[in-house]
């Protein structure tokens, strides 16, 4: 039996809810052979702009929940992936990938997220710790959030797997983020939204937006209340001309080249974090 088919047109991830975009405007998804897969929002500055309201909005109550649930909802996030690897396969295969490159890139991504939530207890341990000092002090060095993040998927490569590394490092350690999909494979990336909205995520933690980089990312990176800017996933003139945007606000930066962007390091967790030195006078008792 034949049905009418229905095509899917994605909307925007912003505040734990699914807007479509302000501006009303749409694009077509193609594969590499010109097939329609869906519609996808394309999201207009108004919209990355609400989308930093609600990652700022979410950022007190993730900053300050512990290392210990924000492990549980890392690893949630890691068990629905896995309950829909099929579905995401599929998606990968549509948008051109072989079979066996889409199960790996699931499976990859998936990996990362049970990497990071292993994480959330424990960078602290590393990156924070006791500095010897001359005099009757405690010296500590402790590890903070550093608070919105805005991040590119790599607009080169794996979509699933790009857009998993541009977040879980920045939430690992109570950031929230803004991040722009892969612009040609938006699929994976809106059907991951739905994963996170039902992850126990908390509205606003995670943002996605769909549409061109080049016209949201200069933007975003000048914006005041931004605290991050991951350019792993661009290069050339964008990139250069975000770093430029970005130093207006002093914004921190990782520029591109500095990580592998579906590499799973330890430093990548830490360039999203301040280090805050506490001194506190020994007990002369």
């Amino acid at each position: 039996m034949t049905h009418l088919p229905i095509p899917k047109t994605y909307k925007l991830f912003i505040g734990g809810k699914f807007p479509r975009s302000e501006s009303g405007r749409s694009y077509a998804v193609e594969s590499p052979k010109g097939e329609f897969i869906a519609h996808a929002a394309q999201a207009s500055r108004k919209d990355a702009r609400d989308a930093v309201v609600a990652a700022r909005s979410a950022f007190g109550s993730w900053s300050r929940a512990t290392a210990y649930n924000r492990g549980q909802v890392l690893y949630r996030i890691a068990e629905m992936l896995e309950g829909r690897t099929d579905q995401f396969v599929a998606e990968l295969v549509r948008g051109g990938a072989t079979e066996k490159v889409a199960r790996s890139e699931v499976v990859a991504a998936i990996d990362s997220l049970v990497w990071h939530a292993g994480w959330t207890d424990k960078y602290a341990q590393v990156v924070g710790g006791a500095n010897p000092v001359a005099g009757p002090f405690f010296n500590l060095s402790v590890p903070e959030p550093t608070g919105v993040v805005v991040a590119v998927a790599d607009q080169n490569g794996l979509p699933l797997l790009g857009l998993v590394a541009a977040i879980a490092p920045a939430i690992t350690t109570g950031n929230s983020v803004v991040v722009i999909a892969h612009e040609g494979a938006p699929s994976a990336a809106m059907s991951f939204a739905e994963v996170v909205a039902t992850s126990d995520v908390p509205g606003g933690v995670v943002n996605i937006l769909t549409g061109s980089p080049r016209e949201l990312l200069p933007w975003l990176a000048s914006h005041s209340d931004v605290n991050a800017l991951d350019l792993s996933g661009v290069d050339g003139d964008l990139a250069v001309e975000s770093e430029r945007s970005a130093a207006a606000t002093l914004m921190r930066v990782v520029r591109p080249g500095r990580f592998v962007t579906t590499e799973r390091s330890f430093e990548r967790i830490g360039a999203f974090v301040e280090t805050k030195t506490v001194w506190h006078t020994k007990s002369l008792a």
